[in-house]
């Protein structure tokens, strides 16, 4: 779409409209697109034919105390990954003190296996396994 004429005045009526909440061919939100599209102009024609328009509505929004959708979007979705972030914090810290625990058991049984290994004395007694042939426990003496 080129420029026409009447484009400024279009922006400025349909930042009026916007500013007042009484968009009628956009969602009304606080944003450029927004605004471009209540104007009936393309986006560039804000972002580059006519800027000063685009700063003087962002400008309005401010002193209006009003935040963009924009921004607020933005705010929603850093509250949500921050709190994401401080779970994850906390599932590592419990998955390094699991880790830890973990370790410390390994280490005991090592040690406690290394003892039992360089014991003095008779091995362990050892108890037949069932033969898997035949289902029964081998009989003494008669060892294959």
């Amino acid at each position: 779409m080129s420029p026409t004429h009447d484009e400024r005045a279009r922006i400025r009526a349909a930042m009026d409209r916007i500013l007042t909440d009484t968009a009628t061919h956009s969602n009304g939100a606080l944003t450029i697109v927004a605004l471009a599209i209540e104007a009936d102009v393309p986006r560039n024609a804000l972002t580059q034919r006519h800027p000063d328009l685009k700063n003087e509505f962002y400008e309005k929004v401010s002193a209006l105390g009003a935040v963009p959708d924009a921004e607020a979007r933005l705010r929603a979705t850093t509250v949500k990954l921050r709190t994401t972030i401080a779970n994850k914090n906390e599932e590592i810290a419990q998955l390094r003190t699991d880790r830890d625990a973990l370790i410390r058991a390994v280490n005991q049984l090592t040690l406690e296996n290394q003892h039992l290994r360089e014991r003095p004395g008779p091995g362990p007694s050892l108890i037949p396994f069932p033969d898997r042939r035949s289902n029964r426990a081998p009989q003494p003496g008669n060892h294959a």
